[in-house]
């Protein structure tokens, strides 16, 4: 099993970690595209990943209620800029989500209705994003580059102001059907992971970002019905886009 390993996982790793399901997996943490990989590859059976993938699966199967998501701003996913979004020209892309890169290219068509140009950001690009030049930037790195640039656009609250929908940036997906005592174990372990992030709290600490907020006001854990026909929107949105990476 893959997992993604940034801060918004913890509360599900959380309780993961502290079940007897760790007994029947082996974990591996990367970062979101490795991770997505890994699962197109056959390496791991499932894993928490960007959502872009599923288009590109011969077979799938989204196995429990949780997954990373926002209704509305999430605070990791953002576009970073030192100018308005009206001036910018090009943006660099974070290479460790393809669903984010997708999201940043579907808003600029559709909802900003602007054209720029796309540049691969590779594996640390952040000082490169001056003057017009603009960054996506995720993850843990986002939360700390909410203080270094001057202006910041969200992509869930983009996504939420343009569809009305909250948005799905990752869930647990496997690649063969999975046991249904397993799947119902996994899951409860994910619940209480969720239920138990003041615990978590306790053992962690971030000195960019108050994490409390984070998990309890921006990252959105449920997978609802909501949920489902946001991300139900977004692969069909992008399956009929001509971009080939998730």
């Amino acid at each position: 099993m893959g997992a993604v390993s940034y801060l918004n996982t913890k509360p599900l790793l959380y309780g993961i970690e502290r079940s007897g399901i760790m007994k029947d997996i082996e974990l591996i943490t990367d970062f979101p595209s490795r991770i997505a990989q890994m699962l197109l590859n056959d390496e791991i059976d499932m894993g928490l990943v960007p959502v872009s993938v599923i288009p590109f699966m011969k077979e799938y199967y989204i196995i429990t209620d949780y997954c990373i998501g926002s209704n509305g701003a999430v605070a990791s996913v953002c576009l970073f800029s030192e100018s308005p979004l009206e001036k910018i020209e090009y943006v660099l892309l974070d290479d460790q989500s393809r669903t984010s890169v997708q999201l940043v290219r579907l808003l600029f068509k559709e909802y900003w209705k602007k054209e720029v140009g796309f540049i691969d950001g590779g594996s640390d690009f952040r000082e490169k994003i001056t003057g017009k030049t603009a960054g996506l930037v995720i993850g843990d790195r986002a939360l700390e580059q909410r203080k270094i640039s001057a202006f910041h656009y969200d992509l869930g609250e983009a996504w939420k102001l343009y569809t009305g929908l909250p948005f799905v940036f990752a869930a647990w997906i496997s690649n063969k059907k999975l046991e249904p005592g397993f799947i119902r174990d996994f899951n409860e372990a994910n619940r209480s992971g969720i239920g138990h992030i003041d615990l978590l709290l306790k053992d962690i600490s971030y000195r960019f970002f108050d994490l409390k907020t984070y998990y309890k006001n921006y990252i959105s854990f449920d997978l609802d019905e909501q949920k489902r026909e946001g991300l139900k929107l977004f692969l069909k949105k992008i399956t009929h886009s001509s971009a080939d990476v998730f």
